[in-house]
């Protein structure tokens, strides 16, 4: 697997539209969705500058991400012409390989054991 990391600073009036086409369903994934190899797009915003924001295009391997460029490429062109009026700054960060995936523990629950949560439960309802 390979993850493509984009920095952009998008114009403030502009924000909603960038989400959009980035995001789920959007016209930046359905550009790829068709394509073997192509496994999603994670949009971040930064939580300190609003304006700023990674995209993270997840391969299985680069040579798919390589042949769907160059089978896409006039309509990749055509959506960066249009996007491009939404930004101030694109920048590659890079071309990252996964080495490893963290696990991800359930909400709300972590390091609660089932006798402890029911002495709580237990305690709540004596009260």
């Amino acid at each position: 697997m390979v993850e493509i990391v984009w920095e952009f600073v998008v114009k403030e009036e502009a924000r909603g539209q960038f989400e959009l086409a980035y995001g789920p369903g959007g016209a930046w994934s359905k550009l790829f969705a068709r394509c073997p190899g192509f496994r999603g797009t994670t949009v971040l915003r930064d939580t300190k500058n609003p304006r700023r924001y990674l995209t993270i295009d997840l391969w299985e391997t680069g040579a798919q991400r390589e042949q769907a460029l160059a089978e896409s490429k006039a309509e990749y062109s055509d959506l960066e012409a249009a996007f491009g009026e939404w930004t101030e700054s694109k920048t590659e960060v890079g071309i990252f390989s996964v080495l490893a995936e963290a696990t991800v523990r359930p909400r709300g629950r972590a390091g609660r054991s089932k006798a402890g949560e029911a002495r709580r439960s237990s305690r709540r309802t004596t009260r």
